[in-house]
């Protein structure tokens, strides 16, 4: 777009056209509505809307457009990139709608574009059901869905993009349009994994499953066992039914309950599991997990949302983040040596290196289907460098790109 700004146009037209808030620099808000999760993101845009229905995603989209204005699209502000954010130009925020449907007999609920994942669960649950969605309560819907959407469910129901039935979408040109198997397919594929860039999507329709009570939650090993742990981690995962589910990190204990006080602030190799079948089948599935002996485990029943916000608190807005990723075909001698070596080296409580599973229901799905095209990798990865203090800003990348560097050359090879 051309480098006009909303600062040099005359924003009180949008005045009559939209219902939610104008928050402009200068007004008592601007700072907070302004900020997104990632505090090494500081943009200012000249214009934030606060949209409370479809109409005033209409309108500021016809807006940005005829004012060939830069707009940014932001639901729960969690993208590290900060792409929910802009400088100059209109942030289009979409966290007043909040609406949700669902549907019991149809296993089926309709979300509004901004919700949060416990949003979701908490309007599910109700009814003894879940859809997939991502490991952390407070991310939005929108951008998790949009990037493929990896979470403890994944394994059992595949990715979000896998239970999207529809989408409805403001489109660049302003028109409206509903996006699905059998209306507008183009653009249901794109939206299925290729980000948020194809329009404004104001509401998801979910398939759903009858989930209510998982047996989850993590299990922790001393660094000394961490090429067992890893090891015994891809082993099981390999030949794992579709009912279990495990994120394998390095991570630095909390220094508080339920953890014991001899591992706070200890760096520990550790799986956040979720089983969806009985606490019997759980048991026998977890059996080569618990042979290793861990230091710790808080493995039980408990309702899925419980597991969904378990790590809320280690995942708050306004940190400093840095994060690299990687998809991953095995976990090689060679790969689990690079891991160990850096993530034994995890630089604060928030951060980590994450490993999630892609296989099972979501490796099932042909690769063309959808835009996520690495449904034949075995593994996702994730490293996280968090803290809250600006002043480790630096060491937190200088970690992120050193662990990247060391495990990137076992990683899947590029697509093409």
């Amino acid at each position: 777009m051309s480098a006009t700004t909303v600062v040099e146009l005359d924003t009180t037209a949008l005045e009559g056209l939209v219902r939610g808030e104008l928050i402009r620099p200068g007004d008592e808000s601007y700072d907070k509505a302004r900020a997104v999760h990632n505090a090494m993101i500081d943009r200012r845009p000249a214009l934030i809307v606060r949209c409370v229905d479809v109409a005033d995603v209409i309108a500021v989209v016809n807006f940005a457009r005829e004012n060939d204005a830069r707009l940014a699209v932001r639901c729960g502000g969690h993208n590290v990139a900060g792409f929910g954010a802009v400088d100059d130009g209109i942030v289009l925020d979409l966290s007043p709608m909040k609406g949700i449907k669902v549907d019991p007999a149809a296993r089926v609920a309709t979300v509004q574009g901004g919700c949060t994942w416990g949003d979701v669960d908490h309007a599910t649950h109700a009814f003894g059901l879940a859809t997939a969605g991502g490991v952390v309560s407070t991310t939005g819907v929108g951008g998790l869905t949009l990037g493929g959407g990896l979470g403890y469910l994944t394994r059992r129901c595949g990715l979000s993009i896998d239970n999207l039935l529809a989408a409805d979408v403001v489109l660049p040109d302003g028109s409206f349009v509903t996006a699905s198997e059998d209306q507008n397919e183009d653009l249901f594929w794109a939206l299925r994994g290729g980000g948020g860039n194809f329009g404004v999507v104001t509401s998801f329709t979910f398939r759903l499953h009858p989930i209510h009570t998982v047996v989850a939650g993590p299990m922790l090993w001393h660094i000394e066992q961490a090429h067992d742990a890893m090891r015994m981690y891809e082993q099981l995962m390999a030949d794992a039914p579709d009912d279990l589910n495990g994120l394998f990190a390095f991570l630095m204990v909390p220094p508080g309950p339920p953890f014991p006080e001899e591992l706070h602030l200890k760096t520990v190799c550790g799986v956040v599991w979720c089983h969806t079948g009985t606490p019997a089948e759980a048991d026998e599935a977890l059996a080569p997990a618990r042979a290793l002996g861990p230091a710790f485990e808080l493995v039980g029943p408990m309702p899925h949302p419980v597991l969904q916000s378990m790590f809320d608190e280690l995942t708050v807005s306004g940190m400093q983040e840095y994060w690299r990723a990687d998809f991953l075909d095995e976990l090689s001698d060679e790969s689990i040596a690079a891991h160990v070596e850096h993530g034994g080296k995890v630089p604060s409580v928030f951060s980590g290196t994450f490993i999630f599973p892609i296989d099972g229901a979501a490796g099932r799905i042909a690769r063309d289907e959808t835009a996520f095209s690495y449904r034949d990798a075995r593994f996702a990865e994730v490293i996280n460098g968090i803290d809250p203090d600006p002043a480790s800003a630096d060491a937190l990348k200088s970690w992120v790109v050193e662990s990247w560097d060391a495990v990137h050359p076992y990683r899947r090879p590029a697509r093409t």
